[in-house]
């Protein structure tokens, strides 16, 4: 399971958003990181080099890597309907971000490590590819005897989000995925027009 295990603190203040999550590092130094903070003075960033930082927080935000995350916006641009859109309905339907918009997870990071331990289960089959992509009407489950995992029970136990493509039953502890989320439901402050513009060059 290939995945990004650098500084996360560090990537954050670079975007300036706490994209892996709560942050208490982040919130303490919300600058750029380097040694002179915010004293150093900051040179005016290409058009090239917005679209770059775009497609990087986007890639760091749903825990994707650069050949990955080319292969899904070439399948963005196959579909049906704006390229920008499709590619994030695409990543919003991988396998490990569902299990942690479910809540069945804390961070993409813990529902990458779910996956990969065999502890979820797809219309009743236990999948371990976290890019595994659903389709509408796919049922995520926690494997039956996963359903005691103390992660797993504290994060359920604290989930308080609900997303309208998504539907929960918390005594089955499953999830249904009930179709490709509308843009403007995706929470993520991610200007996908500047990544389509970056992969037209």
């Amino acid at each position: 399971m290939a995945r990004y295990t650098g500084p996360k603190s560090r990537i954050a203040r670079k975007f300036g958003e706490p994209i892996f999550g709560p942050d208490k590092a982040f919130e303490k130094k919300n600058y750029p990181p380097g040694m002179h903070g915010l004293t150093k003075k900051r040179k005016k960033v290409s058009e090239y080099g917005t679209q770059l930082s775009e497609k990087q927080k986007a890639k760091y935000t749903y825990g994707i890597l650069e050949r990955q995350f080319a292969k899904t916006f070439v399948a963005a641009q196959r579909k049906h309907g704006v390229t920008g859109e499709n590619l994030l309905q695409l990543v919003e339907a991988r396998l490990d971000n569902v299990v942690y918009r479910l809540g069945i997870a804390p961070t993409r990071r813990g529902a990458k490590q779910l996956v990969a331990h065999r502890h979820i289960t797809v219309n009743g089959q236990v999948l371990n590819i976290c890019s595994y992509s659903l389709k509408p009407g796919d049922k995520v489950g926690v494997r039956e005897r996963s359903k005691t995992l103390e992660v797993i029970t504290t994060s359920v136990g604290k989930r308080n989000s609900e997303f309208p493509w998504l539907e929960w039953n918390f005594e089955t502890l499953t999830g249904t995925f009930v179709s490709y989320p509308e843009r403007s439901a995706i929470p993520e402050n991610i200007k996908e027009q500047l990544i389509v513009e970056l992969y037209s060059k």
